[in-house]
């Protein structure tokens, strides 16, 4: 079956809260509703996972902030990777029971916020963009993540079952100004090479799970390319959330893509393949993250590097060659 292009907003869940199958489907802008996800969440009383995931790369700097609530627990990060030196900066933390969070329940509907310990984030609209702030003891980011007129983000619903689905806005691309501070030296964001790039989630999930995420984003040819893949979570969903975003325009990837790379050296060349896609990302940084609270855990090895390869959108279309684009590459395997 071909996944449906969805063209009007639509609810994520019925009133009775299962997942309502006319969202399923693929959008080139946040069309659902995600609001019952939070409202009947008893229901589902340990399956509802929320959050919005930023990164940022700049010839410099890597920039993360993760606002999350997972039912029983928040989860929230801020990650700074000095990229000359390797020094990392920021702070994570794990309130039990979440408190001191607020995510909007649909996309675009609201600030995101969160305070504990040690750490302060904060994303919200302003005119052009999405204002990022994020402060630990350490480091402290000021970044708007530009929306240029007409630019398309990814949007996904993942069926696994009427009580466990996943709806996903990827959002490449984005040009990003501002500044990033570290052991008290403020950096200013280098203009036009410098991107961001949004998770945003929204779903009810099962226990056990794992997954692949790549994302990338640069000029290269005299274009702007974004580059969105994922993998194994969406096997067998008719869903995927790949993509190429070429000077705005999403191209969407209907296919699985096949993920070569080795667990034994990360630092080796990934290839990611399929469905017009023939792309290698090459990691000059691996973020290793080893959380074991018993019932719940995550294993994540998160490179970042430098995509580069080909892709041919679906249908045929002139071949677009890519080089030089830095994002990341993940592995990551929850017990939650």
């Amino acid at each position: 079956m071909t996944l449906p292009e969805l063209t009007a907003r639509t609810s994520l869940t019925r009133p009775d809260g299962r997942l309502d199958r006319r969202a399923v489907g693929w959008a080139r802008r946040p069309l659902v509703d995600t609001d019952g996800i939070a409202r009947d969440g008893r229901r589902f009383l340990g399956r509802n996972k929320r959050w919005e995931y930023w990164g940022v790369v700049t010839p410099t700097h890597v920039l993360a902030a993760t606002v999350s609530s997972i039912d029983y627990a928040a989860v929230h990060e801020v990650w700074v990777l000095d990229r000359a030196t390797e020094e990392t900066y920021g702070a994570a933390v794990t309130v039990v029971p979440p408190r001191g969070v607020r995510l909007p329940g649909t996309f675009g509907a609201g600030p995101v916020r969160a305070r504990a310990r040690g750490l302060d984030i904060a994303f919200h609209e302003v005119p052009g963009g999405t204002r990022l702030r994020a402060r630990t003891g350490d480091a402290s980011f000021d970044v708007v993540a530009e929306l240029p007129d007409g630019h398309e983000r990814l949007a996904v619903v993942v069926p696994w079952s009427d009580t466990r689905f996943q709806y996903t806005v990827k959002d490449v691309a984005r040009p990003a100004r501002g500044t990033v501070t570290t052991a008290g030296e403020t950096h200013e964001l280098v203009d036009g090479e410098s991107w961001a790039v949004l998770d945003h989630g929204r779903g009810r999930w099962p226990y056990d799970v794992s997954w692949n995420w790549g994302a990338g984003a640069g000029r290269s040819g005299g274009r702007t390319v974004g580059i969105q893949v994922g993998g194994r979570w969406t096997a067998g969903t008719g869903s995927t959330e790949n993509a190429v975003v070429v000077d705005g325009r999403l191209h969407f990837i209907p296919a699985e893509l096949t993920w070569d790379y080795d667990v034994a050296d990360w630092r080796r060349p990934w290839r990611v393949t399929g469905g017009g896609l023939d792309a290698t990302f090459e990691p000059f940084y691996d973020k290793v993250s080893r959380t074991n609270l018993a019932v719940v855990s995550s294993v994540t090895d998160q490179c970042f590097g430098r995509w580069s390869g080909t892709f041919t959108p679906p249908g045929g279309g002139e071949p677009v060659e890519f080089s030089g684009l830095v994002g990341w590459a993940e592995e990551v395997h929850n017990r939650w």
